[in-house]
């Protein structure tokens, strides 16, 4: 990382008990356009440091008062930042023990008494170049940060504003299917509903999606865990979905006990299987079968309930399957009938079972068919992640 060097926006502290030591190297390192501050002694420096924060400080070891390798120790056990200013000794200590003795207190560097001028300027520009590396990155991780942020905002506001509207279309929209037939209407129009309706579902669904993706990766969307009934909460969304299984001539099953009890938050569980029936409904054929089975778990997931979602459509590549559930790759394919998708609905099925104690995989054969699985807690206590806001 290149990094331009500026050196009169750094300050060193040059720090020597002899006037002569101190004139000297403020003088080589002025006319290197350094800023110089310096101190007669360890206690001094001790006070300058608290009052100016330098960026590098020129110690010298053998001092009445405090030696340097005392001020360093000094130094290191201070609160950020000044616990992270450079040090330089300047000495004519130089056995091995002594320079171990110096590392261990916390120096970074050493120069030994007599130096050369070329030595010192090559050893103080290698820490000042460390200390500007230092503050490019932080300061290109707050500009990163703020336009994470004001992303993460603009989607949200985009989302929130948006998905009003789209709902009250996609509920005139149902309702007009709902109550005209392609006798009503004519074949084409009614074709040209059903094509409206499906394009208005699958934008609320991103819109919703991408309202909720944002909310949880800023924070915003709290978990809350209530005793509930898997069974009851997997009835509900196979009901919703039974009637767009039908537009699309595919069997919609549900192999569950009377119960199941778990303990989760019941939207965001809700919102895993809506999602996960929107993709089995969207990469089946017409004429496949989509069966949603909920058991107890087994093995390490003992403690949970299981719930998977199996489509007969068509599978995903095995090449591919490495790239799902990853925010970075973010992929995403065309449906049976090139129904699009964002891939969003998946990466934010993970986070909420995450969020919810269980775990979320699949399996797939291309052309044969893919099962999701998730596991959700039956009871309070078991592995229960409870996010952090950002």
């Amino acid at each position: 990382m290149n990094v331009e060097v500026n050196n009169a926006d750094f300050k060193i502290l040059i720090v020597d008990d002899v006037l002569s030591n101190i004139l000297l190297l403020k003088v080589l390192l002025s006319n290197q356009h350094y800023k110089i501050d310096t101190a007669m002694g360890g206690r001094d420096a001790l006070e300058k440091i608290q009052v100016n924060k330098p960026d590098l400080i020129l110690l010298d070891v053998m001092m009445p008062d405090m030696d340097g390798f005392e001020v360093t120790r000094t130094i290191r056990s201070m609160q950020a930042p000044y616990n992270e200013i450079a040090i330089i000794f300047l000495t004519a200590l130089n056995s091995t023990a002594d320079i171990v003795n110096g590392f261990q207190a916390g120096g970074n560097d050493f120069v030994t008494k007599p130096f050369s001028k070329e030595e010192l300027l090559i050893r103080v520009n290698h820490q000042i170049s460390m200390e500007a590396a230092k503050r490019f990155i932080i300061r290109q991780t707050e500009e990163l940060k703020e336009t994470i942020n004001a992303r993460d905002k603009m989607y949200s506001v985009i989302a929130h504003d948006l998905r009003s509207p789209l709902g009250s279309i996609k509920m005139m929209l149902n309702m007009l299917l709902v109550s005209v037939t392609p006798d009503n209407v004519g074949e084409e129009l009614f074709e040209m509903l059903k094509m409206a309706n499906k394009s208005t579902e699958d934008t609320f669904s991103l819109l919703d999606n991408l309202l909720k993706w944002t909310k949880s990766q800023v924070g915003r969307l709290n978990v809350v865990f209530q005793p509930s009934d898997a069974v009851e909460m997997t009835r509900g969304v196979v009901d919703i979905f039974e009637k767009m299984a039908e537009l699309k001539q595919v069997r919609l099953l549900l192999n569950a006990p009377e119960a199941s009890p778990c303990y989760a938050d019941r939207d965001m569980i809700k919102s895993v299987l809506r999602n996960l029936l929107s993709n089995a409904l969207k990469f089946s054929n017409p004429g496949g079968t989509i069966t949603v089975s909920i058991q107890d778990g087994m093995g390490d997931d003992a403690d949970k309930v299981l719930v998977s979602v199996a489509d007969t459509g068509c599978g995903i590549k095995e090449e591919d399957q490495g790239k799902l559930l990853k925010i970075d790759t973010h992929f995403s394919t065309f449906g049976t009938s090139n129904e699009e998708g964002s891939g969003l609905g998946l990466l934010l099925c993970q986070d909420f079972v995450v969020k919810n104690g269980g775990r979320l995989w699949f399996t797939s054969t291309y052309g044969v068919g893919t099962t999701f699985f998730f596991s959700i807690p039956k009871k309070a206590g078991a592995d229960i992640v409870t996010p952090q806001a950002d």
